[in-house]
């Protein structure tokens, strides 16, 4: 797709369109839902940049292709726009990241106590795209409160903050990089 024009001054007064061309404001929850999934993006994108070429990258880089396929979904008010082929993810998507967690852990030692965010700067990274994931997921809870979301795509936001924990610890843990342990002060 070649983008002619970057500006349209379309939304020069709060309000946007969504896939199908309904006009709504840049307020509404739904823009909330899909403009914090296109933050993770972001977040994810900086964590592909800090990645070694390989296997953590290439996963990294396949789930902000998914999550354009979120955003899509998201954008569309199914009550007044069919979802397009691209508002679907793939079969076995959320399938693959329960793999990859699994393969994951099977890689780290047992450890006990609540992991605080940090280690290496690729291993930070990753937490912060986990807690914008949350976030974004919290913000698609909200939105399926109100219109059709589907089933599908909370279910491989909830699972991606899953994945991007156990990346967080398996970065750590590749670099030798010890993790910090919560320790409660009010004892």
């Amino acid at each position: 797709m070649k983008i002619t024009k970057v500006y349209t001054r379309t939304g020069d007064k709060g309000t946007t369109s969504l896939v199908g061309g309904v006009k709504i404001s840049k307020s509404d929850v739904r823009i909330e839902a899909y403009g914090t999934v296109d933050e993770l993006s972001a977040h994810l994108g900086l964590l592909a940049a800090l990645l070694p070429e390989g296997d953590d990258r290439q996963n990294v880089i396949r789930v902000q292709n998914n999550l354009f396929n979120v955003c899509t979904h998201l954008a569309t008010d199914q009550s007044q726009t069919p979802l397009y082929p691209s508002a679907h993810l793939a079969d076995g998507e959320t399938a693959f990241l329960e793999s990859e967690i699994d393969r994951m852990m099977k890689l780290l030692p047992e450890r006990q106590g609540f992991v605080l965010p940090g280690g290496t700067q690729v291993a930070a990274q990753a937490h912060v795209a986990r807690t914008v994931c949350r976030r974004a997921e919290r913000r698609i809870a909200a939105l399926a409160e109100v219109a059709k979301v589907g089933v599908e795509m909370q279910q491989y936001v909830n699972r991606l903050s899953d994945y991007l924990f156990v990346l967080a610890k398996i970065i750590n843990f590749n670099s030798g990089q010890a993790e910090i342990i919560w320790q409660n002060a009010c004892k």
